[in-house]
């Protein structure tokens, strides 16, 4: 059966910058090892497909799939799909909600279509971040990272969860986090409880207006390194809670990332803060068509 896709690049406004995602539109009747074999093909970090929601009040039924799992949440798929729907719908509407339907639950999505072929998304977090596991050392994650201990800085390692666990370690500066690279223990070190999934971040940036510098490596999803990682930046709320402590009010981070494998991308963290707790979190950013065209699948 002939099923048109659509790729955009995401949390960027610029073609061929930000991280590449593939949508397979009217995807009903695909099996599960059918979407992966298509995933496979596409080997992007992520490929998405669209289907008929559950409830009909929702916009979309979303699977989402690595080249080599299916994961039950992803923030640059979501964003990349809800601008996509958006500029589908019409860019006339202005900002308007949809909601998709993904394995971690209903994700309410705010969209603007700004022509028709880019726009803006953000999704409030279907699920708050929540610390999940155990840490590894330092002395763990520097060797894993083929870095040396005193490089990773003013922080500790930590494993975070909003709907994909992942491991936090804060690198002491942009040299340090530029050398990074995944070492032959970086399976066995961050791959005891689960797959392993590595977030770096510092406080130094590349561009001004920025808060935070990351990169991710999650090799055995497939994904030597990621451009931008919308669930990652996503738990990485609690990491900013649980070092930052920020008072009472909206909030604003911008993470960039990608910049080391020439896709800068820039994602917008919101937060709300009640009573020293986080009460709800955003993840958004830009995105924008690069191709059309149909898989025989």
């Amino acid at each position: 059966m002939r099923r048109r896709f659509v790729t955009l690049d995401v949390f960027t406004k610029t073609r061929f910058a930000g991280n590449p995602l593939a949508v397979v539109l009217e995807s009903d009747g695909l099996e599960k090892a059918d979407m992966q074999a298509i995933a496979r093909e596409f080997n992007l970090a992520e490929t998405v497909f669209v289907m008929t929601p559950a409830d009909q009040r929702n916009r979309a039924m979303l699977r989402i799939f690595t080249p080599a799992a299916e994961l039950p949440f992803a923030g640059h798929p979501t964003v990349g799909t809800a601008v996509l729907l958006g500029c589908m719908s019409g860019y006339n509407l202005g900002a308007h909600e949809l909601v998709l339907e993904e394995t971690v639950g209903p994700v309410r999505c705010t969209v603007e279509a700004i022509g028709r072929e880019h726009g803006r998304a953000s999704f409030v977090l279907p699920r708050l971040p929540e610390r999940t596991g155990e840490s590894v050392t330092v002395q763990e994650a520097a060797a894993a990272l083929s870095l040396k201990d005193d490089e990773i800085g003013f922080g500790v390692p930590s494993r975070w969860s909003a709907g994909v666990p992942v491991h936090f370690v804060p690198v002491r500066d942009l040299d340090a986090i530029g050398r990074a690279s995944p070492a032959a223990s970086f399976e066995s070190v961050f791959g005891r409880e689960g797959r392993a999934v590595v977030y770096l971040y510092c406080g130094a940036t590349t561009e001004p207006g920025h808060h935070f510098h990351a990169r991710m490596f999650a090799p055995g999803l497939g994904i030597r390194e990621d451009p931008a990682t919308g669930a990652a930046a996503a738990a990485f709320a609690g990491v900013v809670m649980e070092t930052a402590h920020p008072v009472d009010g909206e909030h604003r981070f911008v993470i960039e990332q990608g910049y080391e494998m020439g896709r800068p991308s820039q994602i917008e963290l919101g937060m709300t803060i009640e009573g020293g707790a986080l009460t709800s979190a955003t993840i958004g950013g830009g995105a924008i068509i690069v191709s059309d065209g149909h898989i025989e699948a």
